[in-house]
């Protein structure tokens, strides 16, 4: 259940074609069967001709735009629609940019967008038959799909137009042409020349499953390493008072926006169980580790296991400034190449708990190292397929770094809180369900969280300040200029 506050961008597809060729028919039966499948379909209809409305002459909407506002939103339980008056015309990234969340989005129109397109023919549209055999001649005769095959046909028996008249595109197929709907054997043949894939017109069945292999988006489980006791820190991490509230919390805020899916692997999962009643719009689980010691890769074991997702995020739940837009960055990029892995690095190395795996690689691997004996997680790195995340491409993502900062000690966490007090680039748009919580129950359970952490903190600091492995001032300051 993706949380509605999502930066997750939507792909999309549009479905063209001529006057009465059936797109609006076809993209009401996609959109059917997708969400029947379980989909989340977002869609967006062209109306090429200047002035619609979608209020009812009377209402009270309809009087506010006939009064004058340039733009009215109309919010309703369970329904909202907005309608605004601009200059020009929209462009279609800027509509699909505006929808995220969405496994898909189908457009109707918008041939020009540069979208991956589906040409709609029907054989009872004579506009459609013509377009067809110009179609089928262009691919016999070895045209690419970048030629505009309309003027290609009309210059070889028309004068030229006269200067300055206006163009005719041509609604045609052309190199944005992923697929061909039609009952037309001749734009199945020239289709096939081309190496597109084909489908009648009744076939959504089979449209379908190409749109879900090829363009839906993967869906993401984030798996939060919450663990349990921490030595350096005195106390449970998850736990651990920041800003107020157990750490845990801020994770789940921060991620999100990112996520499909939000586990949490964890050994303490009764002291846990406070989250599910405070994030009950996540619908958020609560997963046991599943072997009886620790290590990086048996919590990677954990996480891959009980993620329902192909594409898992795993974050530790001390990475104080974990980011989103990092989640989605990584996942576009495992889409783009294929890899199994995809890890930010920098000169300390991998950064294997901000990073993204594919579940059905991935769980094979970890099965077979852990079985050998390894407790790393870069020990799969070899045996998959990995696609490192550079330190460039991280700043990019997000300007402000400071990602992969983590806190092992009370020192650590002082000094994020207050790094976290000068962090304006970000605010939690997800906050927990108040009126949804029992009055006392869950409030006590995240207090008495809170409550009796900095005590124990403070006994712990003592042992920690002479752990060889916190880091000192010099080094959260190299941490920080790490990420920037």
């Amino acid at each position: 259940m993706i949380s509605n506050t999502s930066i997750i961008p939507s792909p999309a597809v549009s479905v063209v074609g001529r006057h009465n060729s059936g797109k609006t028919t076809l993209v009401e039966a996609v959109i059917a069967r997708l969400v029947a499948d379980g989909l989340d379909i977002g869609s967006v209809k062209h109306h090429g001709h200047v002035g619609f409305d979608i209020d009812i002459p009377g209402k009270d909407s309809y009087r506010h735009r006939a009064a004058g506002a340039s733009e009215t939103v109309i919010s309703a339980p369970g329904q909202v629609a907005c309608i605004k008056t601009i200059s020009g015309e929209a462009e279609c990234s800027q509509l699909v940019k505006s929808m995220p969340g969405h496994d898909l989005v189908i457009v109707e129109g918008y041939r020009k967008s540069g979208l991956p397109s589906i040409e709609v023919m029907r054989a009872a549209n004579t506009a459609d038959t013509n377009v067809a055999q110009i179609f089928l001649k262009a691919a016999q005769s070895g045209q690419p799909l970048t030629t505009d095959f309309i003027q290609a046909a009309r210059a070889s028996h028309t004068p030229a137009p006269d200067p300055g008249a206006p163009v005719d595109a041509g609604k045609i197929p052309q190199a944005s042409t992923v697929a061909v709907v039609s009952d037309i054997p001749s734009a199945h043949e020239a289709a096939g020349i081309y190496g597109i894939p084909a489908f009648n017109l009744n076939d959504v069945d089979g449209l379908c499953a190409f749109l879900r292999e090829r363009y839906a988006r993967p869906r993401i489980s984030v798996v939060l390493q919450a663990g349990g006791e921490s030595r350096r820190m005195g106390h449970s991490k998850a736990l651990v008072s920041f800003e107020g509230r157990p750490l845990i919390m801020r994770l789940i805020e921060r991620v999100a926006p990112a996520a499909d899916e939000i586990i949490v692997t964890t050994n303490e999962a009764k002291k846990l169980a406070f989250l599910q009643q405070e994030y009950p719009q996540l619908s958020l689980r609560l997963e046991t580790d599943r072997l009886d010691y620790r290590g990086a890769l048996p919590g990677m074991l954990t996480a891959l296991s009980a993620a329902h997702n192909e594409q898992v995020a795993i974050i530790a739940c001390d990475m104080v400034f974990a980011s989103p837009r990092l989640i989605v960055a990584e996942s576009q990029e495992m889409q783009r190449t294929g890899a199994d892995v995809v890890v930010p690095v920098n000169r300390n190395g991998f950064e294997p708990f901000h990073a993204l795996y594919r579940r059905s690689s991935c769980l094979p691997q970890i099965e077979v190292r852990l079985k050998q004996g390894e407790s790393r997680a870069q020990a799969i790195f070899p045996f998959v397929s990995l696609c490192e995340f550079p330190q460039a491409k991280v700043l990019e993502t997000e300007p402000g770094g400071r990602c992969f900062i983590n806190v092992n000690t009370p020192d650590d966490l002082d000094f994020a809180e207050r790094l976290a007090e000068k962090d304006t680039l970000w605010k939690p748009a997800l906050q927990p369900a108040e009126h949804n919580r029992p009055s006392c129950a869950v409030k006590k359970s995240s207090q008495q969280a809170v409550s009796q952490l900095k005590e124990d903190a403070q006994r712990a600091a003592s042992q920690s300040a002479v752990d060889q492995s916190s880091f000192s001032q010099t080094n959260q300051d190299s941490q920080i200029e790490e990420c920037r």
